[in-house]
């Protein structure tokens, strides 16, 4: 249990995929822009990742080992992303056109989110159990959540700032993002 939680809290606070690995960065930097889009984004991404998940754990232990097709887990990952990415998408289109409107083209983008297929890939790769896999799905989109909802606030923040013109916009966002990556790097001991 201790080491299920260590997992857990790992991909939240000190492997964070967004200020650690670097990845995910194209909906952090476009969603980022109020609060809401980047919950909504935040909820699709962890609906994606925790199913693409379990799925994709479960295909390669019970179809892809046995039949010695291990090579073969890239292209299925993808093709398992993309589809729970085309439900994601439905869903929100059908259940909630607001947060499907606010979100436009990054939605769809999931597909191409590079935290997601991290996140498949390494739980193959770390040889975690299925209860780790769990541990590791959930906690690495609630990292992912959790930091695009703090540098959200932020945004907002410095979008009624007075900022310097050559730093308005992008400039202003990645170097806040960076202080960020410091700060939660101090967190590296935590565990």
């Amino acid at each position: 249990m201790q080491t299920i939680f260590t997992i857990f809290l790992t991909a939240i606070l000190i492997n964070n995929v967004i200020l650690s690995k670097f990845l995910g960065m194209c909906p952090f930097l476009g969603v980022s822009r109020k609060t809401s889009s980047a919950l909504g984004m935040g909820f699709a991404v962890t609906f994606v990742i925790v199913g693409a998940s379990i799925f994709t754990y479960s295909l390669y232990y019970l179809v892809l080992v046995p039949l010695h097709l291990e090579y073969m887990d890239l292209i299925t990952f993808i093709l398992v992303i993309a589809s729970f990415v085309q439900f994601t998408e439905m869903f929100i289109k059908k259940f909630s056109p607001a947060l499907y409107k606010s979100l436009g083209i990054y939605l769809p983008l999931i597909t191409t989110n590079c935290a997601v297929l991290y996140v498949a890939l390494d739980n193959i790769s770390s040889k975690y159990d299925f209860w780790q896999m769990l541990a590791s799905a959930f906690g690495v989109p609630l990292g992912f959540t959790l930091i695009l909802y703090i540098f959200s606030c932020i945004r907002e923040r410095l979008d009624e700032s007075n900022v310097p013109l050559p730093f308005i916009g992008n400039p202003i966002a990645l170097v806040c993002a960076a202080i960020m990556a410091l700060a939660f790097s101090g967190l590296a001991g935590l565990i």
